[in-house]
Order: structure tokens, then sequence, then C-alpha cells
């Protein structure tokens, strides 16, 4: 297994924060349970999972670790994260979705060490006889106060009485729970608190827009035309209200991409990938997208509908200044909405800048690569592919994604439609491919 400092360099991290040394001093220097509470972006996915792999026994092939976190998307990027540090032990990814039989059937073949899983998932699972619970010794709760509440707290419940030799329970979020459930059995935790020691209120800009009338769509429109291309979230509280805004931004001429619960799980996850990779400068969401995603960089998040509390509200504004970056948050307002009480920090009053009345374009384009993991393709090679085949350089092609049977990669927008014109059908690896946009 690679050390901590070999670790970093791989992953491009100079130093741990403060939070991210005091969870692993928690973690490694003593046998209590632990309580992290940090703002959305701060890293504390990698707080716990560079102690926690020390932890484990990579020459010991039982399951030893589980972490439980309320959905797909995080999932997915806490056991990306996990592969990027490439420690040597083996892990998969469970949640709903998909068919069961399939993550059984790749789960004989890996004998994971450490699990990522939804709660549903992993207790169908466990009530299987798939997973042997006997060696688990550690049990991460990420977004504890959500896998805790109304909606998963009986499979919670279920899941933990499958665990019989539990250890020690490391819980994370960044709003905390008004009390925990006793089968958790955290008395006697230590708890670290930086929900305010963070700093993140001095690294996010608070403005406050007027809407001269109640729909505000045009005022919404002149604000993100003075944005030019920097990322933008624009979170809303319903779905319907969602399509609407997209639809709108969409005919106006803005590249959108579109999140929310109603949608394929497909779906959500091209929204994203073309957001995260450049290829849509804004995503318009309900709160769905406040969690779990993996969106690095986003310049700016706007309130169209206020948020429905102060969990949502923080949750929102999390998705901006990740880490130590810096980033900005604005309400609008109609002409009888005020700001909620929960919102202590005054913002400023933003004046919308004059527009050439032109929405702004994202510098990227997402294409669809008709071959992913199951022909043993890798980014590698997708990024050769690219250049021989579509007759361009590594300077145009942005962020590569290789999925179970296609691949995704961002490409220049200058370059995009001669890319697919001569890529598409050539070979990848001995076999003719598609190349096409995602629309």
């Amino acid at each position: 297994m690679r050390n901590e400092k070999d670790i970093l360099r791989k992953i491009g991290i100079g130093e741990l924060s403060e939070m991210q040394l005091k969870m692993k001093g928690a973690m490694l220097g003593s046998d209590k349970d632990v309580v992290l509470l940090s703002a959305t972006g701060s890293g504390k996915t990698l707080a716990y999972l560079l102690p926690l792999v020390g932890m484990l026994n990579p020459s010991d092939d039982a399951l030893q670790a589980v972490v439980i976190v309320p959905g797909r998307e995080l999932a997915l990027q806490s056991y990306e994260v996990f592969k990027s540090l490439g420690c040597g032990l083996r892990a998969m990814c469970l949640y709903g979705g998909r068919p069961a039989m399939d993550e059984h059937r790749d789960m004989r073949k890996v004998v994971p060490q450490l699990v990522f899983a939804t709660p549903g998932r992993l207790v169908d699972h466990l009530d299987k006889g798939n997973l042997n619970p006997y060696g688990v010794r550690y049990l991460v709760i990420d977004e504890f106060d959500k896998c805790l509440n109304m909606g998963f707290c009986d499979e919670m419940k279920r899941a933990v009485a499958h665990l019989p030799g539990l250890r020690r329970r490391f819980l994370l979020s960044a709003t905390d729970a008004d009390e925990l459930p006793e089968f958790v059995r955290m008395d006697g935790s230590e708890r670290i608190d930086y929900l305010c020691a963070d700093g993140l209120k001095e690294r996010i800009g608070l403005f406050l827009v007027r809407s001269g009338g109640k729909d505000k769509l045009q005022a919404l429109y002149r604000l993100l035309c003075g944005f030019g291309d920097q990322s933008t979230i624009v979170f809303l509280n319903y779905r319907d209200s969602v399509e609407r805004v997209s639809g709108f931004l969409s005919d106006a001429g803005f590249v959108v991409s579109t999140f929310h619960g109603g949608m394929e799980q497909r779906q959500r996850e091209d929204a994203v990938f073309r957001f995260a990779n450049g290829s849509a400068n804004v995503l318009v969401a309900t709160d769905l997208a406040s969690r779990g995603l993996d969106l690095p960089d986003v310049d700016n998040v706007v309130h169209y509908h206020l948020p429905v509390g102060r969990d949502e509200y923080v949750h929102r504004v999390g998705r901006t200044a990740r880490w130590k970056s810096a980033g900005r948050a604005f309400f609008l307002l109609g002409p009888d909405e005020e700001l909620p009480p929960y919102i202590n920090d005054e913002p400023e009053a933003y004046e919308v800048p004059e527009t050439s009345g032109r929405a702004p374009q994202p510098r990227m384009v997402t294409l669809y690569i008709g071959k992913g993991k199951k022909d043993k393709v890798s980014k590698g090679d997708v990024l050769g592919f690219l250049c021989k085949a579509g007759g361009i350089t590594g300077a145009d092609i942005g962020r590569i994604d290789i999925r179970e049977r296609c691949s995704y990669a961002a490409v220049d927008r200058n370059v995009w439609k001669d890319v697919v014109q001569r890529a598409s059908g050539e070979k990848l690896k001995g076999i003719k491919t598609v190349v096409e946009p995602i629309k």
C-alpha cells in the first residue's frame, strides 16, 4: 500500500486541511466513534478515506468496512475518490437502478474489502447472504443527517443489525441531525465541528438580485448573460419548474443541463457529466443536485426559488467555493419575496450588467463513444483514438469518462463537428465504434 505522501502526490494535493488532519487524528489516534461536521465541498470524503484505508488489512480478503451513503451519485463519487488513492485494496459500489444479480456476479470476482452502498441495496445483499458481514469492523455513514431520517431509517436499522462485529462508527455531514437513533450507538463519540470554523462564509460572496415582475425568467436570463461562460447552478424547488426554466433558457440559446428526480438515471448522468466537463455552463436543478455530485469549480449558485430550510440552503451554497476556492451565491427575488430568517448574512445588492442579448456558449461539447470498460477501453485509448482518428490534439480534449459500455469525452466546441465526421465508424481497439454528440 502506498504511503500517505505518495497518495497525496498522486491525487494532486499538497497537504491536508486542518479539518482533515483532525479527522485523521481522531480515527487513527483513538478507539472512539467519530462525528464530523464540515461544509459541503470541504473534503470530507478524503478526510475519512485516507485514515480508513490505513486501518484495513490488504492481505485479508474479508469485507472489512462499509460506507453507507444516501444516493447513487455520492456512492459513485466516493468510490472514484477511493480508486484515485491507488491503495491496493479492493472495493465495490452498490446501488439501486440495476440488477442486484449483476452486482453479486461482480462481487464474486472482485471479493471487496470495502463497499460503498446505498441503504436499500446494502440490506438487499445482506438479506440474501451475498455479503459476509462478520468481518466488518468499521461503518461510515456519509450525509448521516439524510441517511438517518424517516425515509431511510428502517433500512439503516436493518443494515446496522446485520453487522454484529462493528467496532467503530464514523458519521459525516454538512448539516447536523437533531438526534441520532439509538441503533447507531454513538454514545461517548468524539465530535469534530468545522461548520463555523472552515471559513466558508469568507469564501462565498452573497448577492441579492431583484426582479421587476413575479415571473423572474427575464431577470435570470440577464443575470446569466452577465456571467459569460462561467459555470452556474440554478436551484428550484419543483421538477416542473426546473423543466420550465430549463426550456426557457435553452430556447434563449443557453446550453443547459437539467437535473431532477423525475429523470431516468442515464439522463441524470449525462446532465451531470456535460456540466462537470464544461459542455454546459448552466445546470438547472432541484435540491437533488445540492448533495453527492462531483461538480468541481462551480462559479455561481442562483436561488431562483428560495431554499425551503437552512439545511437546504447550506448544501446549495456548498456547491460553490469547494475546498479553498471562492464562489458566489445569488438570491433572485420577486417583488413580494423577502429573505428567510435563517439567512444570517446580509447579501450585497447586485447590479445586473447590460448584455449584448446573446447567450454565452460553453467551451466544450461532450461526445458519446460507443466503447467502454467491457471492451477494455481506457482513458488513454480514447485520447489516442480522438487524436488519431479525429485529427485533433490533446489540447482540444477535456475530461474523459469511461463507463461500462460507453465512454464520454469533452472536446473543444470549435472542432467537435470535424471530430464526429472523421472518427465515427473508425476502429477503437480494433472495433468500429459510434461517435456522436450528446444533445
